[in-house]
């Protein structure tokens, strides 16, 4: 029948586990540029997605009004 499933499991994990030394982590400095990076992405977007959102009320308002 093959491979039990607690034995497909442990052999999951160990590949996994294997996988993951493999990758290269980001650095300190790496990582920080890159949260200010997603921080900066967020807020321009945030504030468009804001600015879009009240362009529509505002048209929706003079629509029904």
């Amino acid at each position: 029948m093959g491979i039990s499933v607690m034995g497909k499991v442990r052999q999951f994990v160990h590949a996994t586990i294997s996988e993951l030394h493999k990758c290269t982590w980001p650095g300190r400095k790496e990582l920080f540029e890159s949260t200010i990076l997603v921080l900066f992405a967020m807020a321009i977007l945030s504030s468009f997605v804001a600015v879009v959102d009240l362009i529509i009320v505002r048209l929706l308002e003079l629509v029904t009004i």
